[in-house]
């Protein structure tokens, strides 16, 4: 369904997932529980294998996570081997960011950027950059952030939170560089009428494959992920 079809949800809520990662960080400071991955760990491992395929790691890219949560995704994409003082994370939750760090300290991924920040009106800046935070990111990342975001109250004119997001993501990445974002409350082709737009100059790249479930003689994947990539 389209994003001004659903209904808004506590899910949508800052105030929500500032109470899950209140929880999670003294989940982790008294077992070590680093906390639920969203979507699991196929998820984020389908990820990084896109991920490898398209871009090498040997290149000093510069690829940001949106609504990084515990940091799982980014972890592993260091452990794939990409250079870790290039990778950052960005969350509106204080403690969403301090139990990545945490988690980091435990992991050897201290150099990892995780910062707060709301994707939505701050400019999150590369951790190597020398130019405007504008136009600077090789790959973005969303794993479950923009589905949240669609879930929030929507304004007087009934616009969902999610409309100005993929214009966004588009201003972040640098000509040529990738969006990767895995949702559960988007098609395939709903994914693709939100982000390759005229406004955004993202074009339709490349799926990852989930498996399939089938149900009231219908079959389909629980997930979407999909590449786009900002033209030239």
């Amino acid at each position: 369904m389209s994003d001004s079809e659903l209904e808004p949800s506590r899910l949508g809520t800052k105030a929500h997932w500032d109470s899950v990662y209140e929880q999670e960080v003294a989940n982790f400071e008294d077992t070590g529980d680093e906390g639920e991955i969203w979507f699991g760990e196929d998820s984020v491992e389908k990820m990084v294998d896109w991920a490898l395929e398209n871009i090498s790691p040997a290149s000093d890219l510069s690829i940001l996570e949106v609504g990084s949560g515990n940091g799982t995704l980014l972890f592993a994409l260091a452990e794939a081997g990409y250079n870790v003082s290039c990778l950052a994370g960005i969350d509106y939750s204080a403690d969403a960011v301090k139990l990545a760090q945490m988690i980091a300290s435990t992991r050897g991924g201290e150099k990892i950027t995780f910062s707060q920040c709301d994707f939505l009106a701050d400019l999150p800046a590369p951790p190597l950059a020398k130019t405007e935070s504008v136009g600077s990111w090789d790959l973005l990342l969303d794993k479950g952030t923009y589905d949240a975001i669609a879930l929030g109250e929507k304004d007087a004119e009934g616009r969902s939170p999610a409309t100005p997001y993929p214009e966004r993501a588009a201003r972040l990445l640098k000509d040529g560089g990738f969006f990767l974002i895995t949702s559960c409350n988007f098609t395939e082709e709903e994914l693709k009428a939100a982000f390759a737009t005229p406004l955004t100059g993202l074009k339709y790249h490349s799926r990852v494959k989930h498996p399939s479930i089938s149900f009231g003689g219908k079959s389909g994947s629980v997930y979407a992920t999909i590449a786009f990539q900002k033209s030239v």
